[in-house]
């Protein structure tokens, strides 16, 4: 489920964009719900939020080792550890549909808008939803463990 799961992640991830740069041009903006949501094509040299901007060979490194050492770390994962399994597959996703952008175009697609957040794309959302069902495994994981001081 792991792979699969990172699959159809860089598989929406990338067709999305593919559909953007085909129907879109660089810096259109096509309202979908009036001043809610748009679909607005723009190509981000940076991180979130364009943070780091023209820092493209740091961003495939930094995604090559965190890919290398989740993939590393996810055999050692217990089966009943789902929600972290999923969160790092959502990741990994994630991480790799960006990297794939940098690769081949030096800067991400993003083409999400919601006018009151910086525009994204659907592999930035797979790596917020994985990150939060981390936060969630970690708090199911604390609240499981038994308190030492009461036995």
């Amino acid at each position: 489920m792991f792979y699969f799961i990172i699959a159809i992640v860089l598989l929406l991830d990338q067709g999305s964009k593919a559909a953007v740069q085909m129907m879109m041009y660089q810096g259109e903006s096509i309202p979908i719900v009036k001043k809610v949501f748009h679909l607005t094509y723009i190509l981000n040299p940076g991180a979130a939020f364009g943070f780091l901007a023209h820092q493209t060979n740091l961003f495939i490194i930094v995604t090559l080792v965190l890919v290398l050492g989740v993939l590393l770390f996810y055999r050692r994962l217990p089966l009943e550890r789902a929600l972290l399994r999923y969160g790092l597959a959502l990741i990994v996703g994630g991480a790799l549909g960006n990297l794939v952008d940098r690769l081949r175009f030096g800067r991400v697609v993003d083409f999400l808008d919601f006018r009151i957040w910086p525009v994204f794309n659907l592999a930035d959302s797979a790596i917020v939803i994985g990150a939060c069902l981390l936060i969630l495994d970690f708090l199911k994981d604390a609240t499981q463990k038994p308190d030492k001081e009461s036995g």
